[in-house]
């Protein structure tokens, strides 16, 4: 235990999701340490990042003006939604180059044991954008757990009824991993995603 505003900062950092009390206690010494000019620009940065980001008013993704850089773009495909739980995932399926669609974030998944519903997610707006007929094929990538179950099951009633095509993200084995070490679920997974092989 510190005194004052260095037991101050600790407890701060350690509300941080992912750092426990060693890691806020390291990273405290780190920034007792560090050049004043660093500390600053991480200060700006924090500070800029909370008054300069907002949520796409269309998809909930960060953005710094109303809609994002995707859904901004008239290039990006209209009648695809990819849904995600979190503007992270956006990022990693960006990376991937593959899908030229527009996004729908969530803002979290299904958690009835952390107490999230249905309503504590942008569901409804989801719904909403659907309306207009322009959309024809909505991809569910939440996370392949029991909460992005869940949500992907829930969505895919909601949804059904309104004629479109919902798909889900293939899961399975990941490249280089090992049968062994693979659980049942992520296996089976991998049967049911099964496709056929051409010998060429």
């Amino acid at each position: 235990m510190y005194e004052g505003i260095v037991q101050d900062l600790i407890d701060e950092l350690g509300r941080l999701p992912g750092i426990g009390p060693k890691s806020a206690q390291r990273i405290a010494f780190h920034l007792l340490a560090a050049d004043p000019v660093d500390v600053r620009r991480l200060a700006t940065a924090l500070t800029e990042v909370k008054d300069k980001v907002r949520f796409c008013r269309s998809c909930f993704n960060v953005a710094q003006s109303e809609l994002c850089r995707i859904c901004a773009d008239p290039r990006r495909d209209q009648a695809l939604i990819c849904v995600v739980e979190e503007p992270k995932d956006v990022v990693a399926i960006e990376r991937t180059r593959e899908f030229r669609g527009r996004y729908h974030v969530l803002g979290g998944a299904i958690n009835p044991i952390g107490g999230v519903g249905p309503d504590d997610l942008h569901i409804r707006e989801l719904i909403a954008r659907l309306a207009d007929g322009t959309v024809t094929e909505l991809i569910l990538a939440t996370d392949p757990n029991t909460e992005g179950e869940v949500t992907a099951s829930y969505l895919a009633r909601q949804i059904g009824p309104m004629g479109l095509r919902v798909t889900r993200l293939a899961s399975g084995l990941p490249m280089g991993g090992d049968l062994e070490w693979a659980d049942e679920v992520t296996l089976g997974r991998a049967f049911e995603g099964r496709r056929v092989v051409n010998a060429s």
